[in-house]
Order: C-alpha cells, then structure tokens, then sequence
C-alpha cells in the first residue's frame, strides 16, 4: 500500500502548478508569419503579414531599425486603440490581426522591422521582418533615352542651322564679288 507524506503531495502540487504556468507562458503568445524577407521598390507598398493569437487582448507594436537608428511606428490594440508616430501616420494601416501596411516605400525604408505583442500580464514576444528597398531602373532608363533624344534633336538643330549659315555665308560672298566686279563698258577699240 502507498503511503503518501502531506509535504510530498505539496511538493509534487507546487511543481505540477509552475509547469502547467510555465507552459501556459510558452503557448500564451505565437506569432506566425508566411514570409520575413521582402523585397519591393521604390514606391511600391509592402505588407508585413502576421498572424497573432494571444489568451487576452494584447499590445501591438511594430519598430524600424537599421544601422544605429531606432525608431517606433506605432503601437495599438485590437479593436482598442491606435497610436502611429507622426512621421509614419500618412503611410502605415494597422490591422487587429497585428499586420501592418506600409505604403509608399523610399530607400530609407529599407531595414529590419520588428513586431513587439505583449500581455497584460507583461510578458512579450518577438517577430522580426527584412525589407529591401530597390530603385527603380526603368525610369532612369527612361529618363536617360529622353534625354538621349533631346540631344540627338538639339544636335540635329544646330547642325541645321550652321547649314543654314553656310549657304547664307556663300550666298553674300558671291554678291560682294558680283558687285566687286568693274562692269562691262562697250568701249570700242580704235584702230591703230
């Protein structure tokens, strides 16, 4: 037969308990994402896709880094509330599902991302996010074949007109030596 102790039993209950909470702790906060590198261009809009779930409502809250800046985007949450930074507030959309919408991209965009969720309860959890801003190369192509053309037709115009200048050149030369010229008298010639 099992004899059991009192302190056993606490023991084992208070060792069962910090588990279960341990565990409760671990699967309290997930964020699932599809895709954590991007690669848009300039201009463009990028999606950061996230899924989180959470046992409460948590706080959101999304963050940019590159080099040695550091910078919040803003925070919310879901169905609550939402505060975007006043340098962000004309492109980002948040969504409840902790996505965030990022719009007109330029090349100072380009960096790591970070979502932050947390519980009431204060503990949090990490996403991280690589978005890659390209220029965009068709419109240096473009600008470079229109000005390409813009001085083949400068270049064409000016060949024109020293043409033109040429003709123009001759044309009174001939006249000074026409004019140059003593006229013809009919003078006879007197016999000798």
């Amino acid at each position: 037969m099992w004899h059991f102790r009192l302190w056993d039993v606490q023991v084992v209950a208070v060792f069962f308990s910090i588990t279960l909470y341990i565990c409760d702790l671990a699967g309290a906060i997930s964020i699932h994402s599809p895709q954590r590198s991007l690669t848009r261009s300039v201009q463009e809009d990028v999606f950061f896709s996230v899924d989180v779930t959470c046992n409460v409502i948590p706080t959101i809250q999304w963050t940019f880094m590159s080099g040695a800046v550091s910078r919040t985007i803003g925070t919310w949450q879901p169905g609550a509330y939402t505060n975007i930074t006043v340098d962000y507030s004309s492109r980002v959309q948040p969504y409840d599902n902790g996505s965030m919408g990022l719009s007109d991209l330029r090349l100072q965009d380009a960096g790591y991302y970070v979502v932050t969720v947390t519980e009431a309860a204060g503990s949090s959890k990490d996403a991280g996010f690589v978005l890659k801003v390209n220029e965009v190369l068709y419109e240096d192509l473009q600008y470079l074949s229109v000005s390409a053309l813009a001085l083949a037709c400068l270049a064409a115009l000016l060949m024109l007109a020293v043409w033109l200048l040429d003709k123009a050149y001759r044309k009174i030369v001939a006249w000074r030596c026409r004019a140059q010229m003593p006229e013809n008298d009919a003078t006879e010639l007197q016999p000798l």
